[in-house]
């Protein structure tokens, strides 16, 4: 009886304490690790014992520290490098008990990241050679490096097989799990490619300790196509600095003219979802309407894309006078794009979280947009949106948003209002939380307090932290 009343209070003790660590959260936003320290300290020191899982130095209590292994074979360009890049700028890893963060790469790979006090950079150089070099190494050495030198493992490129737990892994890449953007590719090697990536992420998904999602819409696809078991959170990705510049003075479309006409820019890769062609046959109805406007395309290029872009731009425009395709441009150059530009298009259909828009808010350009997908979450009422798909109404927008010096200056403001909310600190900061939170979960058997909260009569667990907490 006494061991059962024991039992009982110690529930109700943890009860108290999960109920004040969530009061302090809210009231002072302070992390949940924080809290959590709080009390162990408040505790540990009425009650002057020393902590088991710490060590006592001068009567002080130091919480036990953690190494994180980032494995970063996939990464090679693109997206995922700039994400582990900027996260690990922005990083203060200290602050979530995180003493070493190992990072194993290919040799380009980790030339590109920061150097760092905290930081280990290790070449593997099988990671620099063909697809089943690299493969062969994440699904066997890996794991074994993993065991030897981290307490958890974060796989930002989407899909592991190996035997090391816990693993963290994070949702980027959705056309695998889009059948109709898939089927764009019709039968070809890149289909074939999804489909084993699609094969792969959703074993990798449903295996995972922890899984991070960019956006609200990639987090709904998913739990559609993969029975997920793990602890699931959403972090957004953040914006380089330097692609910040205030909106500027919207002038009447009558200032412009041919000589001196208005631009409209769209970032982005070639490719059989981006609708490329869609956006260069609306602007070629505008011209037909005498207004003075020129596309600039800008990203690298899928072949196949590339040839029926060109084809549709030598019909409409075969002197490249107002349908300019520039090619890939370094990161470091793109600023400059943006901020020549007088508007921004996006007409995507298959996203997870497009960094491309999210830095065309932070450059005060007016947007139009495509309505798939989480544009609609990530702009809200900061653009004006078209069916991708549809010239006539990519036109519609473009006209529309062209026509109203004053529209645009609203929608631009409004924009780069909303990309405020977006930082690489806040990114990074959430990501090493819910990394050691979610170690320390299977590590000891038990959530960490005020972390991680089961949500759903499923038994699927997640962050507590929604959406709208977030931002």
């Amino acid at each position: 009886m006494n061991c059962g009343g024991e039992i009982i209070g110690c529930l109700f003790h943890e009860f108290l304490v999960l109920d004040f660590i969530n009061t302090l959260t809210q009231a002072f936003a302070l992390g949940p690790i924080v809290c959590e320290n709080i009390i162990l300290l408040c505790s540990y020191s009425i009650s002057g014992q020393t902590p088991s899982n710490g060590r006592s130095t001068n009567g002080h209590y130091e919480a036990p520290s953690m190494r994180i292994g980032i494995d970063a074979s996939n990464l090679r360009a693109g997206g995922g490098l700039t994400h582990v890049r900027e996260l690990l700028q922005a990083a203060q890893p200290q602050e979530y008990r995180v003493k070493q963060v190992i990072v194993w790469g290919g040799e380009n790979t980790l030339k590109q990241l920061p150097c760092r006090p905290w930081l280990k950079c290790v070449h593997e150089p099988l990671l620099d050679r063909p697809l089943p070099f690299r493969l062969s190494w994440q699904n066997v050495t890996l794991s074994q490096l993993a065991k030897q030198h981290c307490d958890s493992l974060f796989v930002p490129g989407g899909s592991y097989r190996g035997s090391f737990r816990p693993f963290v892994m994070m949702s980027r890449n959705l056309l695998p799990f889009e059948e109709h953007e898939r089927n764009r590719y019709g039968l070809s090697w890149m289909f074939m490619k999804l489909r084993l990536l699609q094969f792969r992420q959703t074993r990798s998904l449903r295996t995972a300790d922890g899984v991070i999602f960019l956006t609200e819409y990639a987090r709904s696809v998913l739990k559609r196509e993969v029975n997920l078991s793990g602890w699931q959170t959403l972090i957004p990705h953040g914006i380089n600095p330097r692609f910040y510049r205030p909106p500027r003075v919207q002038r009447p479309i009558g200032t412009y003219s041919k000589r001196h006409p208005f631009k409209f820019l769209y970032v982005s890769t070639i490719d059989v979802y981006k609708h490329q062609w869609h956006v260069a046959e609306a602007v070629a109805e505008l011209r037909k309407d005498g207004l003075p406007v020129v596309l600039d395309l800008v990203g690298p290029a899928y072949a196949p894309a590339l040839r029926r872009l060109r084809r549709i731009m030598k019909g409409i425009d075969p002197g490249s006078e107002f349908i300019r395709y520039r090619g890939a441009v370094p990161s470091s150059e793109l600023p400059y794009y943006y901020h020549q530009a007088d508007g921004f298009v996006f007409a995507s259909s298959c996203e997870n979280m497009p960094n491309i828009l999210l830095e065309a808010m932070a450059s005060g350009l007016p947007i139009a947009c495509s309505k798939r997908g989480p544009m609609p979450e990530m702009l809200g009422n900061a653009g004006i949106y078209f069916d991708p798909e549809q010239p006539v109404e990519i036109a519609r927008a473009l006209d529309f948003l062209m026509d109203s010096p004053s529209l645009r200056e609203h929608c631009a403001s409004l924009a780069y209002q909303q990309a405020q909310r977006y930082s690489w600190e806040r990114c990074a900061g959430e990501t090493f939380s819910f990394l050691t939170q979610v170690a320390h979960s299977v590590r000891t058997g038990v959530p960490t307090m005020g972390s991680i909260a089961v949500t759903e009569a499923t038994g699927r667990r997640s962050s507590p932290l929604s959406r709208e907490d977030r931002f």
